[in-house]
Order: C-alpha cells, then structure tokens, then sequence
C-alpha cells in the first residue's frame, strides 16, 4: 500500500484533480439518487427537486472537504508526504540566502504596541540565523487618524532603537488609502519593489520564525519559476473561550487538510494574503488586479485580492505552492463570535466578487475552481438554509396532507405508503460521517504521534477537548449558516461594509450585545421548533442539532467570549495545543517581550515625517 501512495504522489497535478472530480461526483450522484429515492414514493414535485438540487451542491462541497482529509491522511499513515512535491519543488541547499527579501507588514489602525512586540520577536529570530542582511521590514500603515499615526511613528522610533535595526526596519504611512491592503501592497512594490527579489507579506497579526522566513527564501532561490510560496499559519495567542477552541481545531485539523490540499493542488495551490513569500518581479508584472466593472459591492475594487492575485501568477506560468510542511507561521484569530461574524461580512463581499472573475481571459481552470470555492464558501450557507426550509415545508405537507391508496379510478389494488427509515438512517449517517470522520481521523493522527500527543496536554486531554470541539462546532454551524447567508443577501442587495480596524486578543459580548446580534437568530430557532412540532413532528429529531444551535446562540456566545472562562480552561487542560505546551521561541519571546522600552534621546531615530525608508527607494 505504501508503494502505491508513492506512486499516486508522482502523478501530476491535472490528473490528480481529475481523480477528486471523479469521487466528488460520484459520491454526490449515489448520495442524490438514494435521496430520490425516499422522496419519489408518488413521483418528484418541484419541491423536491428544489431538495435534490440544493442537496447536491451541499453534498459535493462536503465530499471536497471530505477527499482533501482523506487525501491527508493516506499520505501521512503512509509516510509519504514529503514526496508530494517530489521533483517538481525543490528543496534547497544549506548556505547564505542569495535573494534580498522585504517584509511588507500593512496596518490599519491596529495597536502599535502590540505590532511592535511582533516584529521585535521577528527581528531578534532572524538574528540568531545570521541571516538578518538579507531582510528588510517595511511598516505600512494605512491608518488615518493623526494620533494613531503619531503613536506609530513613535513605535517605529523606538523599535529601531531597541533593536539597533535603523538601517532594515522602516515605517510609511499612507495618506490616500485606495485598494485597502492591496493597494497598500501595491504602492510598496511600485515604490520600493525593485530593490527586492522577493517580499513576504505578514498581517498586523502574523509572526513568523527566522528560520522559517529563511528557509522560504531559499525555496524562492532554487526554484526561479515559483512565483509565490503559502506557508500554514497555525493561530496562537487566544485568550477568549471561542478563540481556544478555534485555534485548536487548527492545530487538530488543518495539518490534514493542509496536506490533502498540497497533493491535489501541487504548483497550482491559493494564495491566502499573507505568511506567504512572492517572488516580487512576477508579482509587480503579471497580478495587477483589475478593477471590475459595476457599482460595489459587487464591482469596484477587488477586496479579496488574494486568490485573484495567485490566480494572475498562475496565467503567466508562475507556479503557487502550498508548503504544508514547514512551521514557524502563526497569526491570530478574532476573540469572539462577533467580531468573527464582522470579519467574515468582509471576505463574504469579496468572495462574491469573483462571480465576475470567473470569465477572465487566460485564467487557468484549476485558479476557476478556486475562485468558484471562494464563492461557493459562503453560497453554501444559502443553500444549507434553503434545503432546510424547503425539507420542513415537505414534511409539514407530508403530515397534513391524506394518502391517495386508489389514484386511480377503478384500481383494484392499493397504493399502500412505503417506509423510507432506513435509506433515510443511511443518508443521514453519510452524511455525518463525512462531517466528523475527518476530524476523528486528524485526532488519531495526533495520538499516534508521541510528540504531538504530549503538544495537545496527552491522550485524554487531547479526545476530550476534540470531542468538545465537535459539540461546539455542530453548535456553532447553524448561527454560522445564518450570518452568513445574511452577508450574502446584504452584498447581493448593495450594501457596503466598512472598513474598521480588527479587534484582536481580548474581546467580551455582553448579554445587551450578544440579544441585539443573535436575538432574531435564536427567535427563529424557537419558532421552527414550534412550528416543526406542530406540523412535522419526525423532522424535529433530524433537525434538533440546527435547532438546539440557534436556541442557544445567545449564551453560547457570552459565555465563549469570557476571557475568564478561556483561562480556566486552559489550567484545566482543555483546548491544549503545542504552541502553548512547548511554545517555539519566537513565541515565547513575543509573549514576553519587555514593554517598556525606554526612548535612546537619538533625535535621527525620532518620527520626524511621513515617510521613512532606505536610501535612494
């Protein structure tokens, strides 16, 4: 068997994608035609073919899912997921880094202090490679309250007298902000690109180790056609109940998913907007976003620039690799379910953009797919609710409605109804398994490895806090289903969001919050449990997961925004991952990095303009 995975990593990447296209559909076909066959006791309505329809496009992008972690973890049991790139990707030589590479760090109105404490423990990382010549970091601040930009410089000043660094770190900041963050991108590269072979764009959130930002130049140094290289971010530094469970769930789950992604997709991979390096001449030369045609939200600027952007590389022949493998990448996730639901209006606007993409010129159909995932990530909430709707007003009609046992005039024999239970039970459990296999699989992953088993706190520890995952995750989908599809009819129906600084670390939903953001959600709930008691009493127990879900959003969401209660949780081992049990030293020191630092009295290092950079760029 370990033989064979061998093979199948050799084989390219068209014909793997050809083989996920084949079990996709496949498995949808078989799922949808079971279906039929429970709804079409006396012939298909068009409700029920609403089902099927909605049915099928939900089903296939839960088999995507389910074939990427499938994927995953064949090629780790089998030792094999070093070789997914075998020959195609190669590997670099130890040595001097040969590429100058810039670290584009674009802020908006974030905590300086905290950006600070950021990119010293880059700096000092990069330090202890002996590599720090070969990077420059570039502060690019879009923010435009004069005080915050005051409170910048002054970071800027004292960072670089701290480090001794005045000569590689610098600060800009943007007056006219056009293009968000991509366009602040784009006005570094125009401005300062050709300095460089290569830049790394870091979030006001990222941290990365020197080793690994190291390692990725020499990936960009001996392979002159990869145009960009993804790392995996793992999110560190959750301190609310929601932001534990949610990092760890990414440290569980995305190493399988991760590495189903890099098989099906090698050299032709997505690019997630930052803990990436680019190769900065393809980049300044073939991804210039255009500006699409239309009133936003839909047209204007592009807002989710990343995929479009690996998508651009990828027509002018540049390869975009996905390295699942290499760690030190880490970011930060949002502190509670509001503020995550606020950062997903955003990406919601800008997956649906690239309904308008799809057509382009010259876009290669693998970047097709990619584009019609992003919007397909938040359509299929919309389809989820609607499948949902569409099964209760069957049911219901199904329970009111009296059994015609002679149809036809003049028949002898009756019509008698046919029992569906168990082809029902057997959709049902797919369905579900194909859910949650994955996550039991990413957990026994875990408990045979030594090393990671001790990361997540041991074995209990570990099948507890995943057992506890999935109940809050199952929890959590309904109010997920229901603000995003709210996303969806508010970009569809024009309007616009706005765009605010991201509240990261620390956040807490009051009950007053938590009844203004989820009161109709949970209203809603109650109603259809009434509603589905009432008229279809044997859909309730199918449908009380979604049901429970909305009830509880309200104090589901107060209680996973205590800070208190995400501490607690972590003293008692709960939601432990192994950058918390044996955290890399580059965490360690952004977590401990002294804050008070004191002023050198240096008056050149000292804000004295708006904009601060090397000599002659």
């Amino acid at each position: 068997m370990r033989d064979l995975m061998s093979r199948a990593t050799r084989i390219t990447g068209p014909l793997r994608r050809l083989l996920l296209t084949i079990l996709v559909i496949m498995g949808t076909a078989a799922a949808v035609r079971l279906l039929a066959s429970v709804l079409a006791n006396d012939g298909l309505s068009m409700p029920e073919i609403g089902i099927l329809v909605l049915f099928a496009l939900t089903f296939a992008w839960i088999s995507m899912a389910f074939w990427t972690a499938i994927a995953g973890f064949l090629l780790h049991i089998f030792g094999v997921h070093s070789w997914v790139r075998a020959g195609q990707l190669a590997e670099p030589t130890p040595g001097s880094v040969q590429g100058r590479t810039a670290l584009a760090v674009p802020i908006y109105h974030e905590d300086p202090e905290a950006v600070r404490q950021r990119l010293a423990a880059i700096y000092r990382s990069l330090l202890t490679t002996g590599q720090q010549s070969a990077f420059d970091i570039f502060i690019l601040s879009d923010s435009q309250d004069p005080d915050t930009v005051f409170e910048e410089q002054t970071m800027w000043a004292e960072l670089c007298a701290e480090l001794g660094a005045k000569e590689r770190i610098f600060y800009r900041n943007r007056t006219d902000n056009t293009g968000r963050k991509a366009g602040n991108i784009a006005e570094f590269c125009r401005r300062w690109g050709k300095r460089y072979d290569y830049f790394l764009c870091l979030d006001a959130d990222s941290l990365m180790a020197g080793e690994t930002l190291v390692y990725l130049a020499r990936l960009m140094d001996v392979n002159p056609k990869a145009g960009l290289i993804q790392t995996s971010p793992q999110p560190i530094g959750g301190k609310t109940l929601f932001a534990r469970i949610q990092q760890f769930a990414s440290a569980l789950y995305n190493p399988l998913f991760a590495l189903g992604t890099a098989f099906w997709y090698p050299g032709r991979s997505n690019y997630w907007g930052h803990n990436a390096i680019i190769r900065t001449a393809a980049f300044m030369t073939d991804a210039g976003l255009p500006r699409l045609p239309g009133k936003p939200p839909l047209g204007g600027e592009i807002l989710s620039h990343d995929f479009v952007e690996a998508a651009l590389l990828a027509r002018s022949g540049w390869s975009v690799w996905l390295v699942p493998e290499v760690g030190g990448s880490y970011e930060e996730l949002p502190p509670t379910l509001a503020d995550y639901a606020q950062r997903d209006q955003r990406w919601c606007q800008g997956n649906l953009q690239h309904m308008r993409l799809l057509p382009m010129k010259g876009i290669l159909a693998v970047n097709r797919m990619h584009l019609l995932f992003g919007v397909m990530s938040y359509m299929a909430s919309v389809f989820w609710l609607l499948l949902l709707l569409l099964a209760t007003l069957e049911a219901a009609w199904l329970n009111t409605a009296s059994w015609a046992y002679f149809p036809n005039a003049g028949s002898l024999f009756p019509n008698w109804p046919v029992s569906k239970t168990f082809e029902m039970l057997g959709l049902y459990s797919i369905t579900m398994g194909m859910l949650f296999v994955p996550k039991l699989l990413a957990m026994s992953m875990a408990l045979g490895d030594s090393e990671r088993r001790r990361g997540f706190g041991g074995p209990l520890r570990l099948i507890k806090s995943t057992l506890t995952e999935l109940v809050f995750s199952v929890l959590l989908a309904p109010i997920m289903m229901f603000q995003q599809t709210q996303a969806v009819f508010n970009t569809f129906l024009g309007r616009k969001v706005t765009w605010k600084g991201q509240r990261r670390g620390d956040g807490v939903e009051t009950w007053a919050d938590a009844l203004a953001n989820y009161g109709a959600i949970s209203l809603m709930g109650l109603v259809w449990a009434l509603v589905a008691y009432q008229l279809a009493p044997n859909l309730l127990a199918w449908m009380s997961p979604v049901l429970v879900g909305l009830f509880l959003a309200i104090p589901l969401a107060v209680f996973a925004s205590q800070p208190a209660i995400g501490s607690a949780a972590r003293r008692f081992g709960w939601f432990l991952t192994p950058e918390e049990t044996d955290p890399p030293a580059v965490v360690i020191d952004q977590a401990s990095y002294d804050e008070t630092v004191t002023d050198s009295g240096d008056d050149e290092s000292k804000p004295h303009n708006r904009l601060a950079a090397p000599a002659g760029r």
